[in-house]
């Protein structure tokens, strides 16, 4: 089967890592791949070491010939200003798409945004969440739900060491994402303060960078039971040195980073929000407190803590819940969809 993924992101976040993992499955399965990536993005470096063919195109406007999708099925999008290249390409060419939504946000209905969606064949998002708000923007569009697989990182033995020495006979808590204000880092600073006295063998590590960084630093002001770790490259070591993992944010596509902590083995407490209650079964295979409620979090990082059979229900519920998300699966869902589009 012949395909050409796009995604023309200038920088590299879950979404490129999650179109990379797929495509690293479909070579697997002997796809025969074009990936059209965005020269400043690591995403295309990735690329360039894989088994398939690379197409440079900083812009949606580039690179439009007939060689690139010369006998593909279809162009699968990644990202947003993918689309557009598809729309353009398929406009010049014939060449059918389909699209991969991975952000929650309500749909543009500008123009040439609602040229590009309907004239796609199916959007595909990663969540009921995102299935929803594709299908209140555009309701005659064909739409389907195939969430993202979690990523395995490896890990680094000394590093791993030094992180364990670092915080010795702490419960550590991590928060993993970018410093944005969606993702919820005000209401983990917030459970850090209620348990700062409490509960100082309780210790908060927040992993990751951004604009909303300096407002949060101080907000936590001189709590001594939270670090701020910058933004990290060794996820797998940081999973195999946590106690647990928390993603309590006001708003969320799916969440990928809670697959990638549930997969490595820790339990998580996440918000009621977005696509998270497509991941967490409260109590079963993880736990849920709505979003903002920093009480809430404080208390589910305690019964997590002090409750063992707890711990193990929910690594049993994650176990099975984590079975449809298997890159494996997913990966044959896809080529369904692929198989049912008629190339042109």
């Amino acid at each position: 089967m012949k395909i050409c993924h796009v995604n023309l992101a200038s920088g590299y976040h879950g979404g490129e890592n999650q179109t990379l993992q797929l495509i690293k499955q479909q070579i697997a399965m002997g796809y025969d791949l074009t990936v059209v990536a965005n020269p400043k993005s690591p995403f295309a470096e990735a690329i360039r070491q894989l088994d398939c063919r690379l197409v440079l195109a900083p812009h949606y406007l580039r690179a439009h010939q007939h060689h690139i999708t010369e006998g593909c099925q279809l162009i699968h999008v990644h990202e947003g200003r993918a689309i557009y290249w598809a729309w353009l390409q398929n406009l010049l060419f014939k060449v059918p798409y389909i699209v991969t939504r991975r952000i929650d946000n309500v749909l543009k209905k500008k123009w040439l945004a609602t040229k590009a969606y309907s004239n796609a064949k199916v959007v595909i998002g990663l969540s009921s969440d995102i299935v929803q708000k594709v299908h209140d923007a555009y309701p005659n569009l064909h739409t389907v739900k195939i969430p993202s697989s979690p990523v395995t990182y490896p890990v680094d033995p000394a590093a791993l060491e030094q992180i364990q020495q670092q915080f010795s006979g702490k419960f550590l808590v991590i928060h993993a994402a970018n410093m944005l204000k969606h993702k919820g880092f005000d209401v983990t600073i917030g459970a850090a303060k209620l348990l700062e006295k409490s509960h100082p063998d309780v210790h908060f590590a927040l992993l990751g960078d951004g604009k909303e960084r300096a407002d949060l630093e101080q907000l936590a002001g001189p709590l001594s039971n939270l670090s701020f770790m910058g933004k990290q490259s060794n996820m797998g070591t940081w999973f195999a040195a946590a106690d647990m993992q928390v993603h309590p944010s006001y708003t969320e596509g799916l969440g990928s980073v809670i697959l990638e902590g549930l997969h490595s083995g820790l339990p998580v407490v996440a918000s009621r929000a977005g696509g998270i209650p497509d991941i967490i079964e409260d109590h079963v295979s993880g736990l849920l407190i709505e979003p903002g409620n920093s009480q809430a979090l404080a208390s589910a990082i305690l019964a997590i803590k002090d409750d063992e059979p707890l711990r193990e229900t929910l690594a049993a519920g994650a176990l099975e819940k984590l079975q449809t998300f298997k890159i494996e699966h997913t990966a044959m869902l896809y080529q369904d969809i692929y198989e049912r589009i008629d190339p042109l």
